[in-house]
């Protein structure tokens, strides 16, 4: 089978969040299992850094029409990586800027966007079409998020009659439904699609073009990055409007877990950690723990502290609004909190004021630095995640491999893959109210158990031992393209 991959991000080429992460991992288990995966990207400057030497081009120019003018965009020829074909878009005056979506990186949805995203996404869909048109057109279009959920929609209006793409089906993955692609009416022709598509059944959404609503519509199937993570999005509290949508596409949409590439996370081997452990020797995770400390100037931690790990983006999406309320709180007890992020500067601040007033209990790091990351995972004893939600999340089951044991809040992927601890079975500790007080006692829940070392070894083991890989999300994608394909036949 031959699938093409398109999305605004991928791992290692450019990233601003787990989109990324899935679309550079996700293809290369699909060619494990025998399947021919593409992959479309825009030519960033991110991108070029990748690319050795003079670009190849695969396709030296495509016309892209625009209602009073036409641009070009040529097709630069990535080569193979472990099995996957990478091309990448290259229109200098779109693409060659310092952000994906915006001059600097998203705090809030929509927040410092470019103000021609609608051309710029636009261009990449329908150059993506032509492209395939020339090499190669896949049985299934599995296309990421907004700035790609034109793709599905283009297919079924604009290019319904071209002979070489009506047996193409499409599936739409959804990795979090805050960013939809919200554009003023005029953008709908400069797309060159018909304002007959601008209707509340089709593109319309409270007087603007919803990019992703017509995605949901017009693809063939609709993906999710966990099971919860699918029904929530069919309420009102997490679907942000497009619930209804979503609700109507009920039997056509899935929850498919997000795996995590043990190659690059795994204690025994990471090469970035102080010492390497497993299960059967947990040693190791000790010398972690004191370089982890050491490293963020807190080597007087005595022994018995419980060590709270975070790497986050520092948003009252991730639930930084909690951990502000019960702060004082929490570090009345026997813990040390140390933190790894970056985000809405007012909890940048307050994480460095805390850590100012409790320097012998905090230690905060306001970036993003992926050794850093790596140490915190193996070095804390608990991996803090108290999202408001969270579509999959992958820093949980990091956690989880490095035997740090996960407090979360109950919510999309993280109810997926942490089960409560009760004294023998379980891997971590979740609360399920949208409240500090209920955070504060889970971990209170978390110190209790840390006291009986024995007891927080089994249940660091449990952890240990659970698998999320990518074969199995995989092997599930293949399932729905399966489908699709059954459906176009």
């Amino acid at each position: 089978m031959h699938i093409v991959f398109a999305a605004s991000e991928c791992a290692p080429f450019a990233k601003s969040g787990g989109l990324a992460e899935v679309v550079g991992a996700l293809p290369k288990e699909l060619v494990k299992q025998g399947h021919r995966v593409t992959v479309y990207l825009p030519l960033y400057p991110s991108v070029q850094r990748f690319v050795a030497g003079d670009l190849l081009f695969a396709i030296r120019s495509i016309t892209i029409p625009f209602p009073t003018y036409n641009r070009f965009a040529g097709v630069v020829d990535g080569g193979e990586r472990d099995g996957v074909q990478y091309y990448f878009i290259d229109c200098p005056e779109l693409f060659e800027r310092d952000g994906i979506y915006g001059a600097h990186d998203r705090v809030q949805p929509g927040a410092g966007d470019y103000p021609d995203n609608a051309e710029r996404f636009g261009l990449f869909c329908r150059a993506v079409i032509e492209a395939a048109k020339q090499l190669g057109v896949p049985e299934v279009f599995h296309v990421h998020d907004w700035p790609t959920a034109l793709i599905p929609v283009l297919l079924r209006t604009v290019y319904y009659f071209d002979p070489a793409l009506r047996l193409a089906a499409t599936v739409l993955t959804i990795h979090n439904t805050s960013y939809q692609g919200w554009f003023p009416p005029a953008a709908l022709p400069q797309t060159l699609l018909p304002w007959d598509l601008f209707t509340f059944d089709k593109l319309e959404d409270r007087g603007r073009f919803n990019w992703l609503k017509g995605g949901v519509v017009y693809s063939d199937y609709l993906t999710t990055v966990s099971p919860t993570y699918a029904q929530e999005i069919q309420t009102t509290e997490f679907g942000a409007g497009l619930e209804g949508a979503l609700r109507q596409r009920n039997g056509d949409l899935r929850g498919i877990l997000n795996g995590i590439d043990y190659a690059q996370w795994d204690p025994a081997h990471d090469p970035k950690l102080a010492a390497h452990y497993g299960p059967g020797q947990l040693e190791g995770k000790m010398e972690c723990r004191k370089d982890l400390l050491h490293g963020f100037g807190l080597d007087g931690v005595p022994q018995d502290a419980m060590v709270i790990g975070m790497v986050t983006r520092l948003a009252t999406q991730k639930g930084l609004d909690f951990l502000t309320e019960i702060a004082d709180r929490l570090l009345e007890r026997n813990v040390a909190l140390v933190a790894l992020g970056s985000g809405e500067p007012y909890y940048e601040e307050f994480l460095r004021e805390l850590a100012a007033r409790k320097p012998n209990q905090v230690a905060v790091q306001t970036k993003y630095d992926n050794a850093l990351a790596h140490k915190i995972h193996a070095g804390a004893d608990v991996f803090l995640m108290p999202s408001r939600y969270e579509p999959c999340g992958l820093n949980q089951m990091y956690a989880l491999k490095y035997g740090t044991v996960p407090v979360v809040r109950a919510t999309g992927g993280l109810k997926d893959t942490v089960e409560e601890w009760s004294g023998a079975a379980g891997t971590g500790f979740l609360f399920q109210g949208y409240n500090s007080a209920d955070l504060l006692a889970a971990l209170d829940r978390a110190l209790t158990s840390f006291a009986d070392r024995e007891s927080w070894q089994t249940l660091m083991r449990n952890g240990m031992a659970k698998s999320y890989s990518w074969e199995c999300s995989a092997l599930e994608c293949v399932e729905v393209y399966k489908e699709v394909l059954r459906r176009r036949g």
